[in-house]
């Protein structure tokens, strides 16, 4: 059988990027080569690994070390990319081989949590991953915010180029980690390709010198588009200190377009703004971001309701057996105690749905992804209660 190893630094070159460009990029380019040299320091700490038969690379998949908030608790997750085969030596079970290879190794390292966006959602549903909702685009004239210019808010908004507002957009993307459920940030070596491009303005609303509201966005031209990137803040002052400064752009800019959370809602944000928001899920274009839990200690003091059940994990290698959660005290509390409680048998993609909040224990049993009965059910939305994740942060 054809062996899975690691590869390193310069290593990586010759081995997972040959497979790189065809699988992901527009192909062929003359200047592949030298790009993929170039973006060689962001991924210098990725765990990659790779499949050879005779010498050549024929699959690839790689983790980034980042880390994720789940349900008020920040830990290391890994977050899977780059996975892809030759086209010759597709459907033999390479990539299922990977997967489960780096979940292990990724695990050995502390990772609790896996993240990765799918080209096939179905095939990673069997790996224990569940799809989290998507982020929606919000377009609309800057015009329409203009009502908002006539009221003078506390607080500034500045901006400036990426790159000199680096250390910034760094500083408040840890804050929202620390603050949002299902908040992503990747490591230091992958941040910084957001202030080496230097191809974004960052506009930072303050109040007292505290920073409240970070948007990033680049303008396509005169009577163009401003194209924004995540509307992120803290509070309802950020927000409407980053909507004054967009207002600004009135007659500048004929449309601003900007990614907003789940349960942002665009139409709420002045009386007369006309807005179109629209999220669309595709494969392998515009996929949901999936995650799963590789360690039920992801669940261990996390804050719950006061359910107390018992779940039996199946199907994964990683997660198999019997475990009582029990959020009596507030956070939930994971052992191997039996009896005494309601019962459940979950997938790994079940029992991830319902920690990311995305699913109901209904929506576990409809989809497939578990057993679970009434009293068990009720303990369940009890202690794992609905949740929106926030899947933002790229760096």
């Amino acid at each position: 059988m054809s062996g899975i190893r690691q590869v390193f630094g310069d290593e990586r070159l010759h081995t997972a990027f040959t497979l790189y460009p065809y699988a992901f990029n527009e192909t062929p380019s003359a200047g592949s080569a030298q790009e993929l040299r170039d973006s060689l320091p962001f991924h210098e700490g990725n765990h990659t690994l790779i499949v050879e038969e005779g010498g050549r690379t024929v699959a690839t998949a790689a983790a980034i070390p980042a880390h994720q908030n789940l349900r008020g608790t920040v830990m290391p997750m890994a977050a899977v990319a780059w996975v892809a085969t030759h086209p010759a030596a597709r459907r033999q079970g390479h990539s299922r081989r990977l997967m489960r290879q780096l979940h292990s190794d990724m695990l050995d390292k502390g990772h609790w949590l896996a993240a990765l966006y799918p080209f096939h959602p179905s095939f990673y549903e069997r790996f224990g991953y569940i799809g989290l909702p998507l982020n929606r685009t919000a377009s609309f004239p800057p015009e329409g915010l203009a009502s908002l210019l006539g009221v003078t808010l506390p607080g500034e908004v500045v901006w400036q180029n990426i790159h000199d507002g680096f250390d910034v957009y760094r500083a408040f993307h840890r804050r929202l980690l620390s603050e949002r459920h299902g908040f992503t940030l990747t490591p230091d070596y992958r941040a910084v390709r957001a202030r080496d491009s230097a191809d974004r303005w960052i506009a930072t609303a303050t109040v007292d010198g505290e920073v409240i509201g970070l948007l990033t966005y680049r303008v396509d031209g005169y009577g163009g588009c401003l194209r924004a990137d995540e509307l992120l803040y803290t509070n309802a002052l950020g927000r409407a200190l980053l909507l004054q400064f967009l207002a600004q752009h009135a007659y500048q800019v004929s449309q601003v377009v900007i990614t907003v959370a789940p349960d942002e809602f665009p139409e709420t944000w002045a009386t007369s703004l006309t807005v179109r928001t629209a999220t669309e899920s595709a494969f392998p274009t515009s996929p949901p971001l999936m995650g799963r839990l590789l360690s039920i200690d992801a669940l261990r003091g996390a804050r719950c309701g006061p359910g107390r059940v018992e779940i039996e994990l199946v199907e994964d290698e990683l997660l198999a057996g019997r475990y009582l959660l029990d959020g009596t005290g507030g956070t939930i509390a994971v052992s191997t105690t039996r009896g005494g409680a309601e019962t459940a048998t979950l997938t790994a993609a079940g029992l991830s749905g319902l920690a990311y909040g995305v699913l109901d224990p209904i929506d576990v049993v409809a989809r497939g992804l578990g057993e679970i009965s009434a009293g068990a059910a009720r303990e369940l939305r009890a202690l794992l209660p609905p949740r929106t994740p926030h899947a933002f942060g790229k760096g």
